[in-house]
Formats: C-alpha cells, structure tokens, sequence
C-alpha cells in the first residue's frame, strides 16, 4: 500500500491535544486533512490546546484542519461535524475513535454521572462516529476506522479497582471487533491501536500521577508512527487487529525506540496489556536498558 497518507481526509474525535494531535500531525506531514471535533474551544487552564490551535499546528506541519466544535455524545452534533468534513473535504477516508473519559475508582466510589461521562464519551461516542461516518467511508479509496483501545483482554485484574473505566474502554474495543466483521464486504478496516507503555499526555499528568509518572512515560509520538503505519496498509487486508504500538513497530522494522522517550529507565507499562505482549517485548527492553 501507499506509505503516504496525502490528500487523505482523517475525521478525528478529540485531538486538541495529546495522543490525536499526535496523529493529526503525522498525518498532517504527509499532507492530509485532518477535521478535530472536539469539545475545547477556549483555553483551559489544566488542558493543554483547543480546536482552533490544533488545527494551526495542523497546518503548519504542511496539512489542511478543520476545527469543529462537537461533544461527541450528542447525535446531532456528530451528524453536523461529518457533514461539515465532507462539505469542506468531499468525503472522509479515516476516522479516528481518540476522545476519551477517565477515571480510575473502584465502585462505591464511582459517581453515575462520571460514569455515564466515560460511557457516553468511550464506548457510545465511538459507535457513532463510526456510525455515522460509515456511508462516506464507503465511497473511499482504502478506509480505515482506527480506535485507540486496549485488546479484548477479559481478566478481572483489568476490572478491578475500576469497573466503569475497564467497561467504556472494552466497550470501545468491542466496536472493533463487531466492524471489522460487518465491514469486511465493504473493504472498511476496522483496527485499535494501544501502547505498551504509559504515554505522556494531559490525563497522565493531572489523572493518573503528575510530572513524576510523566517521566516514566513514553511520548505521544509513538502512537503516531504506529497508527501511521496501520493506515497506510491495505484497508482489505488490515482488519479486526488490536495492535500494541512498540510490537508493531518491531514488525516495521523500528529497533531504537529512545527516541520516544523516556529520558532514563524503562517506561512505565499501561493498563489492559496483556502479558503475552509484554513477552515479546522483554528480549528487546532488556537490550534496550541492560
């Protein structure tokens, strides 16, 4: 397949930041157009970046962006931002599931409204924008749906501790499976893309553990050339696969992954790997720091 992505149209979820900007600028380099439908249209004081700044970055790293206000809980403003995608770039090529909500407490901890924000956002904003999206993939020319979401790894010490997280992002995950089956006849690609190990992004910091886990964390970028590559391969025979970004790039061919970060001692591991990952990729971590 063609190891380029230009004049592809990428209809993101989030990507104001993070991991989806990330991607957006990969793809941006190759000369895409990126559309973020995202809910930041205004500085926030803990979240780094907004729509609007996405998409300067965006082009300025040689693609076109779009910035589209757009929670993706709300049908009617998902229906609104495809259409606005494919009224400015005539149709969409890839979609990109990367908008999620967080929150790692057990049950009783747990309030129902953040539970039905990681829900709403995680596994419900994944199928419809999928959904919706699906008729303008069908006129593409090699389409790809790419969700970032862990594999179907069902063990409960991936539930336990927090049920409602493990269920929004399985839940993701299961939009995989069950699309990339129905869309085969179609020669839509439906993949998920997760990291081995924890990346450096806005939730890292303020969620999970601050600067001091940042540290131990891997770069953004690294799900960028890992999700660069899925969507550059033959949508036909690319489907139903839960890729884990280092093993990929293994398979590309990468083997100094210090570029990612981090600056001293092994990365920290991310939830939902399932050890059977790690495995494969011990041999070369253990090159890698001794």
């Amino acid at each position: 397949m063609a190891e380029t992505l230009k004049g592809k149209t990428i209809f993101m979820s989030g990507g104001s930041r993070g991991i989806g900007l990330a991607i957006a600028l990969r793809a941006a380099r190759d000369g895409a157009n990126v559309v973020v439908a995202a809910k930041t249209a205004e500085p926030h004081p803990k979240l780094p970046g907004t729509i609007h700044t996405a998409v300067e970055e965006i082009e300025k790293a040689g693609g076109q962006g779009l910035g589209v206000l757009c929670d993706i809980r709300e049908e009617t403003q998902v229906q609104a931002a495809v259409d606005q995608a494919v009224e400015r770039f005539g149709g969409i090529d890839i979609v990109v599931n990367n908008a999620s909500a967080i929150q790692l407490t057990d049950t009783v901890s747990t309030h129902m409204k953040r539970y039905d924000l990681m829900n709403g956002v995680n596994a419900r904003g994944t199928f419809l924008v999928s959904k919706l999206s699906i008729p303008h993939l069908k006129k593409a020319d090699n389409p790809h749906i790419l969700t970032l979401s862990p594999p179907l790894d069902m063990k409960a010490k991936w539930f336990a501790g927090h049920i409602a997280y493990s269920m929004a992002k399985f839940g993701m995950s299961m939009v995989t499976l069950g699309l990339a089956e129905e869309l085969r006849k179609d020669g839509i690609a439906a993949n998920s893309l997760w990291p081995i190990s924890v990346i450096d992004t806005a939730a890292v910091r303020n969620v999970l553990g601050g600067a001091s886990m940042a540290a131990m964390s891997r770069s953004p970028e690294i799900m960028a050339d890992a999700a660069h590559a899925i969507l550059t391969r033959s949508a036909r025979e690319c489907s139903g696969n839960f890729f884990i970004d280092e093993l990929l790039l293994m398979e590309e061919g990468v083997t100094d992954f210090s570029q990612y970060g981090p600056e001293e001692g092994v990365p920290m591991a991310d939830f939902f790997v399932p050890d059977e990952a790690f495995e494969k990729a011990i041999t070369k971590v253990k090159r890698q720091f001794g």
